[in-house]
């Protein structure tokens, strides 16, 4: 087991670490802020008018991104019912704003090709640094499995990563299931596990499953974006080996 440090905070006897992806190992603002326009300009082509509405509603204003916003932190499947909402309000059917909602996010992902978006500073290093512990890694993201796989193979950092899991099905952030599901599959307890999160949704989700501590990262100084956090840093290499 290793004792973290934090800033004025040692968080002791910890086997494990699970990270969230976007928005704190990934660098992913600009990405997700082109999908939300691209797939936004798409239903727009269909249906004149919603462009602007679905944009706001995905979290992008003025050519920026909250990334406390809807395609920055939910699920895939919460972005495509979202999205399906705001195009029944025009009169189509429910299934059929389901499907205009999938295929156009589906068309804008895919305009990137196999485009991943970079790490952030002192990511691949921290990584490195704590594998040569006896610490399990592992990333939770809102992201697919999928696209969690993808990250991780396009990073090379398998040699790093115990587990990479993703939200496939009906539970989703910050549901606690999701974080016992992760410690389950590591083979180690909650309460040894510490949770690195971007969002309210990572913190609420790691406290209510008993987790031994909440790390709240926050690259722009928002603490209120990571409200619940036991201890809030600014960069990655604030996550330190106490020896």
């Amino acid at each position: 087991m290793v004792d973290i440090k934090c800033g004025n905070i040692t968080f002791t006897n910890i086997e494990a670490i699970l990270f969230d992806k976007n928005g704190t190992l990934e660098d992913s603002e600009t990405f997700l802020r082109h999908i939300a326009q691209k797939s936004a300009r798409i239903i727009d082509a269909q249906i004149p008018g919603i462009g602007e509405p679905l944009l706001m509603a995905f979290g992008v204003d003025g050519g920026k991104l909250d990334l406390a916003g809807l395609i920055a932190v939910a699920s895939r499947q919460e972005t495509e019912v979202a999205a399906a909402a705001y195009i029944a309000e025009t009169g189509r059917g429910w299934f059929e704003s389901l499907q205009i909602s999938r295929q156009s996010l589906d068309e804008a992902e895919k305009s990137f090709g196999n485009t991943y978006a970079p790490l952030f500073p002192g990511a691949l290093e921290l990584l490195k640094n704590l594998s040569i512990t006896e610490l399990k890694l592992g990333i939770l993201s809102a992201a697919t499995t999928e696209e969690v796989q993808g990250f991780i193979n396009h990073h090379q950092l398998n040699d790093y990563m115990q587990l990479g899991m993703g939200v496939d099905g009906n539970l989703s952030k910050p549901d606690p299931r999701l974080f016992l599901q992760a410690c389950e599959s590591l083979g180690v307890e909650p309460s040894k596990t510490l949770m690195v999160g971007d969002s309210v949704g990572d913190m609420q989700m790691a406290k209510n499953a008993k987790a031994n501590g909440c790390v709240g990262i926050t690259w722009i100084g928002r603490n209120d974006n990571v409200k619940g956090a036991d201890v809030v840093i600014n960069k990655l290499e604030e996550i330190q080996v106490e020896t």
